[in-house]
């Protein structure tokens, strides 16, 4: 018997793996959710799928997403990513994931770390959606257009309240998985 699983993630083996391992796991690692952050920031516009296959090549041409690194591309740097046929090629995302790695520096100069300034805005635990549809799932909520805000305020960029909302999706911080999926069940079990 085939698993249940929510409805956007059907029939493309990739997304299946994404969907069933990582989507809305909770992370607490400050680099994985960097390049979660990143890959959110460089999916807007375009669908996920795109981002999930190119992937492998932004772990190469973004140094693994180390914060530290990143923070201190230069120009030539951002001119090189600009030629780099592999990645999604848009200076505005490439000068955001640069300014936004150096947020995180900041702010993991004035927190425990980036991971828990974030979990703070869900009281350190995921909250769960429940829906039973697509339908009901929203773009974003009023948590992530906070988020949004605040993290504007801390110099992250391309940081609206809908790439919000799909981060704190895919990191865990919002358990979005369909209440029939299997993983939304499993998910909250191993909490």
């Amino acid at each position: 018997m085939s698993k249940k699983r929510c409805a956007w993630c059907q029939g493309n083996p990739l997304y299946e793996e994404y969907h069933d391992t990582e989507w809305g796991v909770p992370l607490y690692e400050d680099q994985k959710l960097f390049e979660f952050l990143s890959l959110e920031l460089f999916q807007a516009g375009l669908s996920w799928i795109t981002v999930l296959k190119k992937r492998p090549h932004f772990r190469i041409a973004f140094d693994n997403f180390k914060i530290e690194r990143v923070a201190q591309y230069s120009q030539k740097k951002i001119e090189y990513l600009m030629q780099d046929k592999g990645i999604i090629r848009n200076r505005l995302k490439i000068e955001a994931c640069i300014a936004n790695a150096a947020a995180i520096q900041i702010i993991q100069q004035k927190h425990p770390s980036f991971a828990h300034y974030l979990w703070s805005f869900v009281d350190h635990k995921p909250l769960y959606g429940g829906y039973h549809s697509l339908e009901e799932v929203p773009a974003y909520t009023p948590l992530a257009q906070r988020l949004s805000q605040a993290l504007k305020k801390e110099g992250f960029r391309f940081i609206g309240p809908t790439v919000c909302y799909a981060f704190m999706q895919a990191t865990g911080l919002v358990n979005d998985h369909l209440s029939s999926c299997f993983r939304h069940r499993e998910l909250k079990e191993q909490l």
